[in-house]
């Protein structure tokens, strides 16, 4: 059987999709299912060196906001890909771009029900639909979407006791530089898509004074490499990361001690490898993420509607950092 997932982003939803692959794979009734994906060619990587996925096919559609003369080129090369002939299509996005896609890819598609997604007409495009309120935990709602069409089902016992499922290879070599043998190593992820999900630079350094360990930070914008600098002013215990792709991104984590870091991919990537982390929430709701032994999560005192997040609720500011510290501090003495 040929499937292809259609998860086009972002970067902490792609993550939280791939856990179902290992449990798709191993199950009795598809160990010779093909898995293709088809992603945004930006966040490609994170896919990359996963054995349970079979080819990565990647689309532009983000360059389109700003270049609408390549839409033709993306048609194109989406209609290309139908040529595999797909047994199934499943729409893990629940958009109408990414319905589309799958449209285009595939005859017999999969995807969530109107009451399902934000974008209801997605679901015009779906002869399978799948039933799953939107607030609902977002890891069980991508493991649900991929292995209901399959008649899979896959348990949170499962999902708690998964196996790592990023991988990495031919990484930086300059990461070795910053990872220290004879201290904790410590990620620190500052930055993410709104203001209003950041942790403040300020209250990262008292962490990373509080902790007296060794304190990397990660960046993706050139806003979040200045506060990174100025963190670093701020504690010979911080050190600023080069910027690195996510192939890097993986081993760093991957080799970390504990990641710290607002709710936002590169955090979600911990949970993926295995690692121990906090994950800070403000404007955004903690059924984001799974709680465990190893993750866990801090939320500001605000009330979060799921189906409506309010870009204007600064209230992780005023997350007091004792209570990450605190966190932090019994993760590391496991």
């Amino acid at each position: 059987m040929k499937v292809a997932i259609v998860k086009l982003s972002a970067l902490g939803d792609i993550v939280h999709a791939m856990v179902a692959l290992q449990f798709i794979k191993a199950d009795s009734h598809s160990p010779e299912i093909q898995i293709d994906w088809i992603v945004e060619e930006r966040f490609a990587e994170v896919l990359k060196n996963n054995p349970d996925i079979d080819n990565i096919l990647t689309v532009n559609l983000k360059a389109l906001k700003t270049n609408k003369a390549g839409i033709f080129a993306q048609l194109k090369k989406i209609r290309g890909y139908a040529s595999n002939n797909y047994d199934l299509v499943i729409d893990a996005q629940g958009l109408i771009k990414s319905a589309a896609t799958a449209k285009i890819i595939g005859k017999r598609i999969a995807g969530f029900d109107a009451d399902s997604i934000r974008e209801k007409a997605a679901s015009w495009f779906y002869d399978i639909k799948v039933a799953c309120a939107y607030d609902v935990n977002t890891i069980d709602r991508n493991a649900l979407i991929l292995s209901s069409p399959l008649g899979i089902d896959i348990s949170t016992e499962q999902i708690l006791n998964k196996k790592p499922f990023l991988f990495f290879n031919n990484e930086d070599p300059q990461i070795y530089d910053y990872l220290l043998k004879d201290r904790i190593n410590i990620v620190l992820v500052i930055g993410s898509t709104w203001d209003s999900r950041n942790y403040p630079a300020a209250k990262f350094v008292k962490i990373a004074e509080a902790l007296q360990q060794n304190c990397l930070v990660i960046w993706g914008s050139e806003q979040e490499k200045a506060s990174a600098e100025w963190m670093a002013m701020q504690s010979d215990l911080i050190k600023v990361m080069p910027k690195l792709d996510l192939n890097s991104l993986k081993a760093l984590i991957a080799k970390a001690d504990l990641l710290i870091g607002n709710d936002t991919g590169p955090t979600h990537m911990a949970w993926g490898l295995n690692r121990p982390s906090i994950t800070i929430f403000g404007p955004t709701p903690v059924s984001r993420v799974y709680q465990t032994d190893i993750n866990k999560a801090v939320k500001s005192a605000s009330i979060v509607n799921p189906y409506k997040l309010d870009k204007r609720d600064y209230s992780i500011k005023d997350i007091d950092e004792q209570e990450i510290i605190k966190q932090a501090k019994f993760l590391l003495s496991l």
